[in-house]
């Protein structure tokens, strides 16, 4: 038995081909335990911050490429204590095959840790999405997901990279450079759709307004229907679809009129100059008792000005932040019962018209 071991078969001993394959054997065999513990180790750290995460979900997506990569990785330690056999050392085209399997290697190496690098990607975005969900903000969804697409896109190109420079020799330092001029001459060309760009990340984390939300700028009002990529749709307040670019979202000044904690409403009543003093106290006291509604929070009503043609009484009144029809609702019946009012009292809106009698003299009278 110690003779077989000891017995070289391409310039290694057959006990170490045998603990070799055992060792892979054994790690191919425990890889989904294996990966599942690191998992866990690595859940705990994510837990810390994210406490609503589901363990199963993680696994699911993490496990199977953590274990393929440990695998491998395993695997490829182990074959490297053993010594290349000499009667495999002959070159193919222009490569040794002992160098191509170098090659090779380290590919699947690098492309199998970026396959588990994107399933982690894909749990964090998860992990956002559920946040927003849960939290009623459904309305990032979209930039989440591109930047899910987006961060992927880096991870391969970089992963592309590491295989040119480790697998195949490449020089890289003249591919960046060249990727660096071509995506400064694509941002210069793209230089409008870049700031419109970066601008939909600012929307995204500043969160200045949602899908939803009565927005007024200075250029244009409405109701946000959608955020996009490069521009905002905005339905305004004559029912148009407005599409206006994320930039000018995020440089204007922007009213977003849906988070307001109240309505403002004024009143400007102007009476007849020939109203007494009596009347006009009895009808601001009038006026301040209609404006003790439910939804009125804040009222105020006084005798602000006498001019050569009227008394001045200005009304303002807050209400909740209730929606834009049951406003114009209670501004309606508010007005109403103040004419109610001005009927009861018999006090005369100022200008009001008056009969005007044409008295005709005869000559000599």
């Amino acid at each position: 038995m110690y003779e077989f071991l000891n017995r070289e078969v391409l310039n290694n001993l057959v006990g170490q081909y045998i603990l070799v394959a055992a060792i892979i054997l054994f790690v191919f065999l425990v890889k989904k335990y294996i990966a599942h513990y690191i998992a866990q180790i690595i859940f705990r750290f994510v837990k810390i911050q994210w406490k609503t995460i589901d363990i199963k979900t993680f696994r699911e997506l993490v496990t199977k490429p953590l274990g393929l990569f440990l695998a491998i990785l395993v695997t490829v330690v182990a074959l490297d204590k053993l010594t290349f056999p000499e009667i495999l050392d002959f070159n193919l085209y222009r490569i040794s095959l002992k160098e191509l399997i170098r090659m090779v290697t380290n590919a699947v190496l690098i492309i199998t840790f970026f396959r588990f690098v994107t399933k982690c990607i894909d749990f964090i975005v998860l992990i956002l999405k559920d946040h927003y969900i849960q939290s009623g903000d459904t309305t990032n969804a979209p930039p989440i997901f591109f930047f899910k697409d987006f961060i992927k896109v880096l991870a391969g190109l970089m992963a592309i990279i590491l295989v040119l420079k480790y697998s195949f020799g490449y020089d890289v330092k003249g591919l960046v450079t060249g990727l660096s001029i071509v995506g400064a001459a694509i941002a210069l060309a793209l230089k409008e759709n870049l700031e419109n760009l970066i601008a939909s990340f600012i929307i995204f984390f500043d969160k200045p307004f949602a899908p939803g939300d009565v927005v007024k700028t200075n250029a244009v009002s409405g109701t946000i229907e959608k955020i996009g990529l490069r521009s905002t749709r905005i339905r305004s307040d004559a029912k148009t679809y407005i599409t206006v670019p994320n930039k000018q979202m995020a440089d204007t000044i922007l009213d977003n009129l849906s988070v307001r904690t109240q309505r403002r409403a004024d009143l400007t009543l102007s009476i007849s100059v020939s109203t007494a003093p009596d009347k006009v106290q009895s009808l601001i006291e009038g006026i301040k008792k209609i404006l003790e509604r439910d939804e009125i929070v804040d009222s105020s009503a006084l005798f602000s000005d006498i001019t050569a043609s009227a008394f001045v009484i200005n009304c303002t009144y807050f209400t909740k932040p209730i929606p834009m029809a049951e406003f114009n609702e209670a501004k309606t019946q508010i007005n109403l019962e103040i004419l109610n009012l001005l009927e009861q009292t018999e006090i005369d809106i100022s200008g009001k018209s008056s009969d005007i009698n044409i008295i005709k003299v005869k000559d000599g009278e």
